[in-house]
């Protein structure tokens, strides 16, 4: 591809600004400084702009500390997507959710522009874990852990979710695993033994736990081999 394309598709800046960095001497392409930009390059050229080694991915595989108030929608008329928390050269990626979080609810989200890895992240098929910190409205029975583990029918199912491990940490603190996502399901399964989830985390998916020290808002992207693990991952 043309070294602006690359230089757009692995940064910050516009096509525009891309061409005025190699007219100001910033580009270099395997040790050499770059004249033109519309000389070709590869995934396997060595591109540099200014010190920073540029990497042209096939797929982008991203992990975001989501905080209260965005959506994992991409595109909504009500609120900020998480898309929105990325840099331009990863929005224009067109990433989605490898399993989404409401709006009122923070923690780990992988984002990605790769169909299948995400659906083998999301598919109960797969048994991938997702792990939620969830505190309650109303104090937690130890009879919620045999009730989940057995599975629990949620209002306009037809279908007990599948086994899920409850572990209570205090009156109104646990730590919920699923393998499943379905629509509000920590949610709707509190509802379904008459209690009311106040605050949810998501803090593992499969292998991968949230990084402590990521904050709310901020992200980074996934090596290839963290991508990998969560894949091969088994219960």
């Amino acid at each position: 591809m043309r070294l602006d394309k690359f230089i757009g598709d692995t940064t910050e800046l516009s096509r525009t600004d891309a061409k005025k960095a190699i007219k100001n001497g910033r580009v270099w392409v395997n040790g050499t400084t770059a004249k033109k930009p519309d000389i070709k390059v590869t995934e396997v050229d060595k591109v540099k702009l200014d010190e920073r080694e540029l990497i042209h991915r096939k797929h982008y595989y991203i992990a975001l500390n989501k905080p209260v108030g965005y959506v994992c929608s991409t595109r909504d008329p009500d609120y900020p997507t998480v898309s929105e928390l990325l840099p331009a050269y990863v929005q224009h990626r067109e990433l989605h959710a490898a399993g989404r979080l409401d709006v009122d609810t923070t923690g780990l989200v992988l984002l990605t522009d790769d169909g299948k890895w995400s659906h083998d992240i999301t598919s109960p098929r797969k048994q991938k874990e997702k792990v939620y910190q969830v505190t309650t409205e109303s104090p937690i029975e130890e009879s919620y852990v045999q009730a989940f583990a057995n599975g629990v029918y949620l209002d306009n199912d037809e279908k007990v979710t599948l086994p899920a491990k409850l572990e209570i940490h205090n009156e109104t603190h646990a730590t919920l695993i699923l393998t499943e996502g379905r629509y509000h399901q920590v949610k709707r399964m509190f509802e379904s033994v008459g209690n009311k989830v106040i605050a949810l985390h998501r803090s593992k998916i499969a292998c991968f736990k949230l990084p402590g020290d990521l904050e709310l808002g901020e992200y980074r992207e996934l090596s290839d081999k963290e991508a990998s693990d969560i894949i091969s991952s088994t219960l």
